[in-house]
């Protein structure tokens, strides 16, 4: 199996010409990034993808921004996605990564949006993948849980970070059984978060050792689970971000450190990583 790193272009309001070419020399395979506003930009920023041979990973929000709005009802939030895979179409995504519905959505809710997106996936010819994401569906894994056996045919992105923050704790507890969401997880989102917050101030800090180490356990029970499930391709994007994400020092609100740095050492730490875990796996 083979191990893709997509950068996330989350805090990053650049030009994807000016993007790409340092994204390429890093060693990355595509970017992560929303769908394009308007039509013109979708068809702009493909001319600009075919030329760089990079892959694209689409993001679609559904009834807002990243917090929904409270007033957005079901069918908004469907009506929402069926205009984001129309106009990401010239782009041609290896998938789309939908961050959709609310999280005050029962798990019968959850599944009927997942479904319903599911197949306005495949109406479009495009594969819908669901983000585990606080304040939206697959918010807690405890009702994800509760999920995952209402939509049998559904794939996931798992970004476990929201889940240590909304439980509250490294989810490393024995009781802590998330096999069966492991077992459908299409897509890693890689950022380190800890007990009272989505990221840690640096992934390499030795202070936080023991957050990194369950995050990588983690990836590697979904590696093991892909490999068994015939994958040979896992896709992985380093997502530390701005928005409050990232830590910043009283009074200046200067940046304790540099967001491209910081994904950029994560992804050349889980390169490190996967790869000893690889070779670990077939043996001598």
């Amino acid at each position: 199996m083979r191990l893709d790193l997509f950068r996330t272009l989350w805090g990053d309001w650049r030009g994807w010409r000016d993007i790409l070419p340092e994204t390429h020399a890093a060693g990355f395979t595509g970017v992560e990034a929303r769908t394009p506003e308007t039509p013109p930009e979708a068809s702009e920023k493909a001319r600009i993808l075919a030329d760089s041979g990079m892959q694209y990973i689409a993001i679609a929000l559904t009834g807002g921004g990243v917090i929904p709005r409270q007033s957005a009802t079901f069918d908004d939030h469907l009506d929402d996605l069926r205009v984001a895979l129309d106009r990401v179409a010239p782009m041609r995504p290896l998938f789309v990564n939908v961050l959709g519905g609310n999280d005050r959505w029962n798990a019968g809710l959850q599944a009927d949006f997942i479904n319903k997106a599911h197949e306005i996936g495949l109406e479009r010819g495009v594969r819908c993948v669901f983000e585990t994401h606080r304040s939206r569906i697959l918010a807690s894994p405890w009702i994800t849980l509760d999920v995952l056996p209402r939509c049998p045919d559904a794939l996931f992105t798992v970004d476990i970070s929201h889940w240590v923050v909304v439980c509250e704790r490294l989810l490393d507890d024995p009781t802590d059984d998330l096999s069966l969401f492991v077992e459908r997880v299409h897509h890693i989102q890689a950022r380190i978060g800890y007990a009272q917050g989505p990221q840690v101030p640096h992934p390499a800090a030795p202070e936080y050792g023991k957050e990194r180490r369950f995050h990588q356990d983690f990836w590697e029970s979904v590696w093991l689970s892909q490999s068994r499930r015939g994958y040979e391709t896992t896709t992985m994007t380093p997502e530390f971000g701005p928005d409050g994400y990232l830590h910043t020092l009283p009074f200046t609100d200067a940046p304790v450190a540099n967001l491209w740095a910081l994904n950029r050492w994560m992804a050349d730490e889980e390169r490190r990583h996967f790869n000893h875990w690889n070779m670990e796996r077939r043996g001598p």
